[in-house]
């Protein structure tokens, strides 16, 4: 086969892995569970995209080595030398923690796919877009379509179906719980559509109601996107996602003010926001001591039985967090923290609920560092891309997600990883003007 018909048939097999990446993670969950009470084998279902990730990187190195354009507008980038650099300081810290005996096999690879397969799947995604158009011409559907079954699917758990429905695809305690509770009453449930839980639901929702605000402020809006909001909205409610809830109003503020550029609206905005902040204030006051408003801000009530609340569970783990880091600052090794750790036989389980940490207690301040530039690149690099929507969509998604990763390692889960990092890498292309001379 001659270069040019292998590098496209390589680029065809690559886009469709990438495309059936992004397509069926919002229904990941779902479909795993149920396909291990049908055949077993929950485990190695839940590693299916790892398999077709393991594929499209052996694609894309033989297009970096074989295709010009590609390898010029990839490896001549100071982002693409830094995630380099950042998995081969996750390769190397981690054979180093397991020759100590600081990590297990399971715990290393699990380590090694939660931390890595963001900036894989970005450069991925990335790499392949640079020269199928069509990939990159996908996106809005690629987010519209699997959120829309998601935010139906949500909707009819919390008005239609019973609560334990699930429990016949197979949820349960070996899988994915089949109800999801607040302060472990069950009078507030807390759903999670087709996804692995409650919060990681509420992060995913991030991305399509961003995509939806886009759409509703350019000259294209329409009912349907108006529609899909609010119900996206009234789902992210029942998720009982407090951070997700923050996340998506700085979602949503963001795209606002980037995308109306009258003065005049913008103040009335800002005024309108302000009002909105007394009234909520006043709301706050007049039921701190309601049940059910408790409840559903605090996580808690006044007279709960619960000797430990969420919060105090959250800050509890970050102090831990930050204190590894103090007096570890080189780290344990991947595997070692967050929800590889639970595999990590014969070591203490540690979960920071903030990712940021959690990478920092692994790979150290010098990983965690590079992971940061790597972040602040990837959004530097989509504040460059703004005037296109699926830009804009993923830079306001990204802030609220970062808040949301401060407070729970949201970007430990299998579909916000892919989903965004995936689309993220299709928006870096085409090159805005400014970038097509230079180094990003």
């Amino acid at each position: 086969m001659k270069t040019s018909a292998l590098k496209y048939t390589i680029l065809s097999w690559v886009s469709a892995f990438v495309t059936i990446i992004i397509f069926l993670m919002p229904f990941h969950g779902f479909l795993t569970v149920w396909g291990s009470s049908l055949i077993g084998h929950y485990l190695a279902l839940r590693l299916w995209k790892e398999f077709l990730l393991v594929f499209c990187v052996l694609g894309v190195l033989y297009l970096w080595i074989f295709d010009h354009k590609i390898r010029t507008h990839t490896l001549s980038r100071l982002l693409v030398l830094l995630i380099l650099t950042y998995i081969g300081i996750e390769l190397i810290w981690g054979v180093v923690a397991y020759e100590g005996h600081a990590v297990t096999l399971k715990a290393l690879g699990y380590g090694w796919i939660v931390d890595l397969r963001l900036p894989i799947f970005f450069l991925v995604s990335w790499s392949v877009a640079l020269r199928l158009s069509r990939l990159r011409n996908r996106w809005q559907w690629l987010i519209a379509w699997p959120a829309a079954v998601v935010v139906l699917f949500g909707l009819l758990q919390a008005f239609v179906l019973p609560h334990d429905f699930l429990k016949h695809f197979g949820y349960g305690p070996n899988t994915i719980p089949v109800i999801e509770t607040i302060n472990n009453n069950p009078n507030y449930i807390r759903i999670a559509s087709t996804l692995r839980g409650a919060d990681p639901l509420g992060a995913y929702l991030l991305i399509p109601i961003s995509l939806f605000c886009v759409q509703l402020v350019s000259s294209k809006r329409s009912w349907r996107q108006l529609i899909l909001l609010a119900a996206s909205l009234v789902v992210l409610f029942y998720s009982n996602s407090r951070s997700a809830w923050i996340g998506a109003v700085i979602s949503i503020a963001i795209v606002v003010f980037l995308s109306i550029h009258s003065q005049k609206i913008r103040k009335a905005i800002a005024v309108s926001v302000a009002g909105l902040l007394v009234v909520m204030a006043g709301i706050f006051a007049a039921f701190h001591n309601n049940t059910t408003f408790q409840n559903y801000i605090f996580h808690t009530q006044h007279n709960s039985t619960i000797k430990t609340t969420s919060d105090e569970q959250h800050a509890a783990a970050i102090k831990n967090g930050l204190n590894d880091l103090v007096h570890h600052p080189l780290g344990s090794g991947p595997g070692t923290s967050g929800p590889a750790s639970y595999y990590n036989k014969g070591h203490p389980q540690r979960e920071p609920e903030n990712f940021y940490i959690e990478i920092g207690q692994e790979i150290g301040w010098i990983g965690l560092i590079i992971f940061i530039l790597i972040n602040v690149g990837v959004g530097y690099l989509l504040w460059l891309r703004r005037s296109d929507p699926l830009a804009l969509c993923l830079l306001a998604s990204f802030v609220g997600i970062t808040f949301i990763n401060m407070l729970q390692p949201a970007w430990a889960d299998d579909t916000l990883a892919y989903v965004w990092w995936g689309l993220a890498g299709l928006a870096m292309t085409p090159l805005p003007e400014k970038l097509k001379h230079g180094k990003a």
